[in-house]
């Protein structure tokens, strides 16, 4: 009987590894649709398109962008989350998805059991930059400035409850208890507009947003929020550099699909995109945005998920952030 049993768990075994392969060998069976919950044209729309072409290009099906803007990124969000979960529907989303469901009530996806975690296909660091007339040249400086002027100065963010405002709230406020005030914009282009002319004084955005309008001079950058220096400004310190501990915070594009498709075909998309991130022509079109490609496995990404929420869902608590 015992020796049946072990026939029958490893004919059982074998089953399930024929049936993985044989969905792996028919996907994808018709053109597969990456959901941007964001207008065309932003950073992870790009990034998006320039993975999809790819995945075309090697699976010789059609992989192809839909953008579904709207409420924040939920409409499209939701739309991805209750797809069919076959690989037909894939997510392509920012650090929103993961802030979204701590500052709003009845968001209709929760990060971790309404998807499963695909890749990280690249990331950026916020960057703190100031209009080009504040005499604040080192991050040091502005935090004496600031300080020395309570509520005079201005920090522009593309809303309120998105990633640059908790990233805002948890360095001026929470860490240094600087009075700043916040101005919160419809998007990146809005909040960069205003501070190149002026109109606030300081810009909370990751680096591919800022960078052309730092080389020009209209914006001058102090520091960027990681562990290492940004390779699109590689003479601009770092904040932990400069002895600011614990404020690392970046900008990324990420792949999801529906909880509850197929391991196999999720293992598939991930050595794809992995692939597809180590071609030439792809990193240097990651680096020209001031991307840094990553291509981590579904794991390693389900466990940033995990880390993210925890870091923004403690800075959410801290400053009472609400958009209801």
């Amino acid at each position: 009987m015992r020796i049946l049993h072990i026939c029958m768990i490893g004919l059982a075994t074998v089953a399930a590894a024929l049936d993985c392969a044989a969905q792996t060998q028919n996907y994808p069976e018709r053109p597969v649709k990456i959901v941007v919950p964001f207008p065309p044209a932003g950073a992870v729309d790009i990034m998006a398109r320039l993975i999809a072409q790819k995945l075309s290009e090697r699976s010789g099906s059609h992989f192809y962008v839909e953008n579904l803007a709207g409420a924040g990124g939920d409409i499209g969000t939701r739309a991805a989350a209750t797809a069919a979960a076959d690989g037909h529907t894939i997510l392509f989303t920012s650090p929103d998805f993961v802030i979204r469901p701590l500052v709003k009530s009845n968001v209709p996806y929760d990060p971790a059991r309404s998807f499963a975690p695909v890749t990280l296909v690249a990331t950026a660091p916020a960057m703190i930059s100031v209009h080009s007339s504040l005499p604040a040249r080192t991050m040091n400086e502005l935090i004496e400035l600031v300080r020395a002027n309570p509520g005079k100065y201005t920090l522009g963010t593309p809303g309120y409850g998105t990633a640059p405002h908790l990233e805002g709230e948890r360095l001026y406020r929470q860490a240094y208890g600087l009075d700043v005030t916040f101005v919160p914009f419809q998007g990146f282009g809005p909040a960069v507009t205003s501070t190149v002319a002026g109109h606030t004084t300081m810009l909370g955005a990751p680096v591919p947003v800022v960078v052309s309008h730092v080389k020009e001079g209209s914006l001058r950058a102090l520091a960027v929020a990681s562990l290492k220096r940004a390779s699109a400004l590689p003479d601009m310190p770092t904040l932990d550099e400069i002895g600011i501990k614990g404020q690392e915070a970046d900008f990324f594009g990420s792949v999801l699909v529906p909880a509850g498709t197929p391991k196999s075909i999720i293992e598939l998309l991930h050595r794809q995109i992995a692939t597809i991130l180590s071609l030439p022509d792809v990193k240097d079109r990651l680096a020209a945005l001031g991307f840094e490609p990553v291509g981590n496995t579904p794991e390693e990404f389900g466990y940033r998920i995990k880390s993210e929420t925890a870091k923004w869902r403690e800075v959410v608590r801290a400053a009472n952030i609400r958009i209801d």
